[in-house]
Formats: C-alpha cells, structure tokens, sequence
C-alpha cells in the first residue's frame, strides 16, 4: 500500500509552499484521500505527477562552425 504524504510533505519534495499541492488538490490536478476532515496524497500519485510533467531535453543538431571571414 502506498504511503500517505501531508499537504507538507508534498510541497518538501517537490521544493515548493504548501500552497502550490492545496492548489492541485482544489483544482483535481492531483490524486488524494479525504481521511475525515485531513487530507493526503498517495506517493505515487506524487511521482505520477512529476513523471507527467517532466520536458525531455531537445537534441539539437551542432550549429556549423562559422569560418573567420
């Protein structure tokens, strides 16, 4: 079973205030559990998350060195 994070732990781990996770939460952004009036959120719902909004990193092609004129 997954481990259940407070509202502060998810905002320690993703390096952000506690705002930014309570905003997910009201926003449906993010999975969590009403657990009588406190709320959490399962750990991998965070990693989930993470995983759904990292950008790979584009390949450019090497830019033609450019000869003195």
């Amino acid at each position: 079973m997954d481990r259940l994070l407070t509202v502060q732990e998810v905002a320690e781990r993703l390096g952000t205030g506690v705002r930014f996770p309570r905003r997910l939460i009201e926003e449906r952004r993010i999975t969590f559990v009403k657990v009588g009036r406190h709320v959490r959120i399962p750990e991998s719902a965070v990693e989930a998350f993470v995983a759904a909004h990292t950008v790979q990193p584009v390949n450019l092609r090497p830019v033609a060195l450019r000869g003195a004129a």
